[in-house]
């Protein structure tokens, strides 16, 4: 039987206005991925540029510019806004992440 959601962490283990990043089998494929907290509010995206597929944190657990404002590919530079996932700057402008769906149960957070 296929597992339907699968728990990654506590909610506060992702810092406010940080990221983490996660590297786990999930119904019987790897996937890369990582969540961000804006606001107490959680974003969740494949980790990876709809450019070259690559991932796109500089270092584990960053992904954000240096101004903390949009999500950067460490590759060439494209620049995503953190609540959409939407390119607004780079080779791939116009594109979007790739969402990953979550909920939040009893402050766990599970990919569903």
């Amino acid at each position: 039987m296929v597992e339907k959601k699968q728990r990654l962490c506590r909610f506060e283990e992702i810092p406010e206005d940080g990221c983490k990043g996660f590297s786990i089998q999930y119904q019987g494929r790897d996937l890369e991925l990582f969540i961000l907290k804006r606001k107490d509010k959680l974003y969740a995206y494949k980790n990876n540029c709809p450019h070259t597929g690559a991932s796109l944190n500089w270092k584990p657990d960053v992904f954000m510019d240096f101004d903390d404002l949009y999500i950067q590919c460490a590759i060439h530079g494209a620049r995503f806004e953190v609540e959409t996932g939407f390119c607004v700057w780079g080779p791939c402008a116009k594109q979007f992440l790739i969402k990953v769906k979550f909920e939040i149960i009893d402050n766990d957070i599970y990919i569903l």
